[in-house]
């Protein structure tokens, strides 16, 4: 999970540079689920939640073209950011 604050009047741009990530999702059969998330209280706020089915469908999209090309881009729209790295343990929704 990726928590982000986005820097004032990016946050369209933040929102569109998800695009190719997942439609690069869509098409990895071990990612689960990819989510973005926008604060109702702060139109800045975002969180993004990813959920895969094994360590290797993990490491899949960092290692991808589309992965490589959009960090740059988010680099220039996110002002902060905390990432969390976690195990589902219990969901409704997610096959496992």
């Amino acid at each position: 999970m990726a928590h982000v604050a986005v820097k004032a009047g990016k946050a369209d741009e933040y929102v569109a540079a998800f695009a190719p990530l997942l439609e690069q999702a869509e098409k990895e059969p071990g990612t689960l689920l990819y989510a973005v998330h926008r604060s109702i209280d702060d139109p800045y706020v975002f969180w993004t939640t990813e959920v895969y089915a094994s360590d290797d469908a993990f490491a899949a999209p960092s290692a991808s073209k589309v992965h490589a090309d959009a960090a740059p881009i988010f680099t220039g729209l996110i002002a902060a950011s905390d990432i969390m790295i976690g195990q589902t343990l219990m969901a409704k929704g997610l096959d496992g």
